[in-house]
Parts: C-alpha cells; sequence; structure tokens
C-alpha cells in the first residue's frame, strides 16, 4: 500500500512547480526555446508524429486489454486477468486524473495559449504564465497537459503486475510518462509547467486510489 509521505511529497512537488513557475514564468520560455530553431520546432516531423500517435493512443489499448481479460475472466478464461477491485482503480484512476481533473477541469478553463500558438513562437497569441487564465486560447488549451496525464498514468497497470516484474514495470511506466511529456514540448504542444502539471497530478492521483484500491 503506499506510503502517506509519498502522497505527501507528490503534493509538496505540485506546490513547489507552482511556486516557481509562477514567480518566474519566464522559465517555460526558455525551456521551450530548446525545442525552437529556424522557425519551428523540433517535434514538427512524420517520425516524431508517428511516436506521437502511438505513445498518445497506448494507454487506451493497454486499458482495453485489460478490460478484455477481465471479461474473458468472467466467461470461463483461466488465463491470467486483472480483479474487478484492480480495474476499479484502473479505470477510476485514469478517469479522474487525465479526463475530469487535467482534460475537463483544467484545459478547456485555463485558456493558456499553447507554444506554437505564442507570439515568441512565431503565433500571434500572448503568453500567459500557467496561473493566468485569461489567455486567448478557447478550448483544448495547453494547461495542463492531457497527454502527459495519460502517459504517466501507465504507473496505475504497471502497480498491479506481479511483485517479480513490478519493479521493472514501474520503472518503464515513469519513462513512457516522460517520453511523452517531452514529445509534447518538442511539438511545441506544451510548455514544461503544463507537463509537470499534467505528469503530478495524474501521479497524485493514481497513488491516492491505490490506497483505497489495495491489491486483494
Amino acid at each position: 500500500m503506499p506510503n502517506v509521505r509519498i502522497l505527501i511529497a507528490l503534493l509538496i512537488a505540485l506546490a513547489a512547480v507552482g511556486l516557481v513557475f509562477g514567480l518566474w514564468p519566464q522559465l517555460d520560455l526558455a525551456t521551450t526555446r530548446f525545442v525552437y530553431a529556424h522557425g519551428g520546432f523540433w517535434g514538427a516531423s512524420r517520425y516524431a508524429g508517428a511516436a506521437r500517435d502511438i505513445l498518445r493512443v497506448a494507454p487506451f489499448w493497454l486499458l482495453g486489454g485489460l478490460s478484455a481479460l477481465w471479461a474473458a475472466r468472467r466467461f470461463g478464461w483461466n488465463g491470467p486477468a486483472p480483479s474487478t477491485r484492480a480495474m476499479i482503480f484502473l479505470i477510476a484512476s485514469l478517469t479522474l486524473g487525465s479526463g475530469l481533473i487535467v482534460n475537463l477541469g483544467l484545459k478547456d478553463h485555463s485558456h493558456r495559449p499553447r507554444p506554437v500558438h505564442v507570439a515568441e513562437f512565431g503565433g500571434d497569441a500572448a503568453f500567459r504564465p500557467w496561473w493566468r487564465f485569461d489567455g486567448a486560447c478557447v478550448k483544448n488549451c495547453a494547461f495542463a497537459s492531457g497527454e502527459a496525464a495519460s502517459g504517466f498514468w501507465m504507473l496505475a497497470p504497471a502497480l498491479i503486475t506481479p511483485p517479480p516484474l513490478r519493479a521493472l514495470a514501474v520503472a518503464a511506466a515513469l519513462f513512457y510518462g516522460a517520453a511523452t511529456s517531452l514529445l509534447r514540448i518538442a511539438f511545441g504542444g506544451h510548455f514544461l509547467s503544463d507537463v509537470l502539471f499534467g505528469g503530478l497530478i495524474s501521479i497524485l492521483v493514481v497513488m491516492a486510489l491505490r490506497r483505497l484500491f489495495p491489491p486483494a
């Protein structure tokens, strides 16, 4: 069962990210400049686009596959499959973290323009710090990153992996979330603070719900 100290540490990390990027919003512009050169973003290539397409749908395909295994077990299949408790944990953590909090709660109301849309990187919108909900974006905005949230949600299925493989699965999930987040920055889709908030919120929700739905 996740230690309460982990949840406290995640809350402190969220507060620290908010404070740092609130006091020094230029950090978002500075980090974005690393992936912007000669009038374009590094991620604007066919291969990077294909990688992004795979990374953004993989969590949902994985959840669908695990759901199919759970259903097959109900019809008499004796192979490995997640328990009902595990499925509730997986569905609830993705729905609450990536779905309700990040996508519906923040992205549709933050009005923060994406890097590719701000004047500093060839767009026509004014840059806004993460806490200024008065930008030019109308819907599906930069803050926070939905793909970072769903990418780091991969920690949830990693936590229900059998113990001999769990540590490796957790490491792979964190790497997956980081790779997804870096691609979003490279595409000019999000600032660094967007992906940090999205990822930390998702991890916090996963770890909190894991306390409610411990292994059976």
